[in-house]
C-alpha cells in the first residue's frame, strides 16, 4: 500500500473509470443489471474454465523439455497464478505460480519464467491478430468510439513490440550456443564480480525454459494452442451476453475481447479495474449497444471473469498451506 506503483495504478484505474461512466444515468444502469438473466453466466464461466484447463496443458507443454508434469498438476498452479494477477498489482502472479511450481515441482523459477513470458508473447501476438482481423471493421467505428479510435495505431506498434520480442526468444531458443556467448560478454563487462555467477546460472536456466521453441512444430502448436485459449474467452463474452437485451456478432466480441486485454496491460488497479471496462464499454457503444447496457454487460462479464477463478486459486493455494502473510521471496533464487 506504501508504494507509488500502487498508488499510480489506482490513479489510472480512477482515470479509466471517469472515462467510461462518464454520462451514465445510474437509474437506467441498475435496471439493465437487475433485468438480466444470470442463468447464461454459468455456462460461459464453465467455458472459461476449459479455456484454463487449455493453458496449464500449454503450460505442461511448454515445460516439456525441462521436466514432463501432468496438466491435472499444472492446473491448480495456473489457478493461483490467475488469483495472484487478480488481487496483486504487477501481474505478481506470473512470479508467484513460477515459486510454487518450484516448491512442488523442483523446476528453477528462471526456467518457468522463460516459459510464462513465452505464453504472454504469443497472446499478445494473438490479441492483435483478433484486432487485425477486425480493423476494417474498426475503421467504421472510430468515429464514435472515442479513444478506442486510436486502437489502429495501437495495433501497429503493439504487433512490431511483440513480434520483436517473439523473434527475439525464438533466436535465443534456436542459437543457444551464441546467446551464451553474448550473455557472458555483458555480463563480463557491465555486472558486478558478485553477481555474475547468480546471473550467468539464471540465464542458463532461462535458456534451458525455452527449450521447446527450437521445433517449428512445437511453436506451431503454442500459437494454435494460444488462438484455441482466446476464441473460448470470447465464448464465454458471447454466452454473458445472452443474459442482456442486445446483440453483436461473435467477431465484434473477439474484437473487444482484444482491445481489453491488450489495454490491461496498462498497469492499474489490481483486478484491471477500468482499464478493462473503459475499452470494453466504448467498443460496444460504438457498435451502437446503449451506453447503460453496455457498462452493465460490462461490469457483470468483468466479475464472472474476475471472481471464480479467484476464488478457486484462493482454495488451491490455501490447499498448499500457504497463508497471504508467507514471504516467497528466498524461493525466487
Amino acid at each position: 500500500m506504501k508504494k507509488w506503483q500502487f498508488w499510480l495504478g489506482v490513479l489510472i484505474s480512477v482515470l479509466f473509470l471517469w472515462l467510461a461512466l462518464r454520462g451514465l444515468h445510474l437509474g437506467d444502469f441498475w435496471g439493465v443489471v437487475t433485468q438480466a438473466r444470470y442463468g447464461w453466466i454459468v455456462p460461459g464461466v464453465a467455458v472459461y474454465f476449459v479455456g484454463v484447463w487449455v493453458r496449464a496443458w500449454r503450460w505442461h507443454y511448454l515445460l516439456g523439455p525441462i521436466k514432463k508434469i501432468p496438466t491435472s498438476r499444472m492446473f491448480p498452479i495456473t489457478t493461483i497464478g490467475y488469483m495472484g494477477n487478480n488481487i496483486y498489482p504487477a501481474r505478481a502472479g506470473e512470479v508467484l505460480r513460477a515459486v510454487i511450481l518450484k516448491r512442488k515441482e523442483g523446476v528453477p523459477v528462471s526456467a518457468s519464467l522463460a516459459t510464462i513470458i513465452v505464453e504472454r508473447i504469443f497472446d499478445g501476438v494473438v490479441m492483435l491478430a483478433f484486432v487485425f482481423l477486425n480493423l476494417p471493421e474498426l475503421a467504421k467505428l472510430t468515429g464514435s468510439s472515442g479513444f478506442v479510435g486510436n486502437i489502429q495505431d495501437v495495433a501497429i506498434y503493439g504487433t512490431v513490440a511483440f513480434l520483436g520480442a517473439l523473434v527475439v526468444f525464438l533466436l535465443a531458443a534456436m542459437f543457444p550456443l551464441v546467446t551464451v556467448r553474448v550473455g557472458d560478454w555483458f555480463i563480463s563487462r557491465f555486472v558486478p564480480v558478485g553477481w555474475r555467477e547468480k546471473l550467468n546460472d539464471m540465464m542458463h536456466k532461462f535458456l534451458a525454459g525455452l527449450a521447446s521453441l527450437r521445433s517449428p512444430f512445437h511453436v506451431l502448436m503454442v500459437f494454435l494452442t494460444s488462438v484455441f485459449i482466446w476464441l473460448l474467452e470470447t465464448a464465454k463474452y458471447w454466452f454473458v451476453m445472452h443474459a442482456f437485451d442486445f446483440e453483436v456478432s461473435f467477431f465484434a466480441l473477439m474484437l473487444m475481447n482484444g482491445i481489453v486485454n491488450l489495454a490491461t496491460t496498462i498497469p492499474s488497479a489490481p483486478g484491471h479495474i477500468g482499464t478493462f471496462d473503459a475499452p470494453g464499454i466504448a467498443v460496444l457503444t460504438a457498435y451502437g449497444v446503449q451506453q447503460a447496457m453496455a457498462a452493465a454487460y460490462t461490469l457483470v462479464l468483468h466479475v464472472a471473469l474476475w471472481l471464480p477463478i479467484t476464488a478457486l486459486g484462493a482454495w488451491f493455494l490455501a490447499r498448499e498451506g500457504i497463508r497471504w502473510s508467507d514471504s516467497l521471496r528466498s524461493e525466487t533464487e
